[in-house]
C-alpha cells in the first residue's frame, strides 16, 4: 500500500499520462467512417485504476483526466461529450464489476459501449437531431472493439504491476524479492 503522499504523486502521474494518451489520439488523422470515433486510449487508466485501487481513485482521475484535456485543448462541446460519456460508462462499469459476473475485458468492452451512448445521448440534446441516433450502431461495434484493446492493455498494467508493488514492498521491508 502506498502512503498518502505517494499515492497523491502516483495518481497524479497517471493523470497526466492519461492527458498525454488523449491528446497524441487527437494528432492521429484516423478517420473510421463515423465522426468522433476514437479508441479512447485515456480509458486504459481508468480502468487500471478501477481494477487495481478503487472506483474513486478512478473516477478522480477520469474526471481531472476530462476536465484538464478539454481545458487545454478542446472546448465546452468535448467537455460535454467526454464527461456525458465518461460517467455513464464509468457507472455500468462499476455495476458489472461489483456483480463479479464479467472479467475485466468484459467490464471494458461494456465501458466502450456505454461511453458512445452516453454521447450519443449528449449529441441528441445538443445538435437537437435525433437522427444522430443513426451513429450508434457503428459506435457500438467500434465501442465493443476499442473495449477489449483496452481491456486487454489494463490487464498486463495489473499483471506488471503486482510485480512493482511486491518488489517495492520487499525492497522497504528489506525481504527478499
Amino acid at each position: 500500500m502506498l502512503s498518502p503522499g505517494r499515492k497523491i504523486a502516483f495518481l497524479s502521474v497517471l493523470t497526466a499520462l492519461g492527458m498525454i494518451l488523449s491528446y497524441l489520439e487527437a494528432l492521429l488523422p484516423v478517420f473510421f467512417g463515423v465522426p468522433g470515433m476514437k479508441a479512447g486510449l485515456g480509458n486504459i487508466l481508468v480502468v487500471f485504476l478501477l481494477y487495481s485501487y478503487g472506483w474513486k481513485e478512478a473516477l478522480t482521475v477520469n474526471l481531472l483526466r476530462i476536465a484538464l484535456t478539454s481545458l487545454l485543448f478542446g472546448s465546452p462541446y468535448s467537455f460535454a461529450y467526454s464527461l456525458a460519456g465518461a460517467l455513464l460508462s464509468f457507472m455500468v462499469m462499476v455495476i458489472l464489476k461489483r456483480t463479479g459476473l464479467f472479467s475485466c475485458y468484459g467490464v471494458s468492452m461494456a465501458g466502450g459501449v456505454f461511453h458512445n451512448t452516453g454521447q450519443i445521448i449528449t449529441a441528441v440534446f445538443l445538435v437537437e437531431n435525433y437522427r444522430i441516433v443513426l451513429y450508434l450502431p457503428p459506435l457500438l461495434i467500434s465501442g465493443c472493439i476499442t473495449g477489449l484493446f483496452i481491456g486487454f492493455i489494463a490487464v498486463i498494467m495489473l499483471k506488471r504491476m503486482r510485480n512493482v508493488s511486491l518488489e517495492e514492498n520487499a525492497a522497504e521491508k528489506n525481504l527478499p524479492k
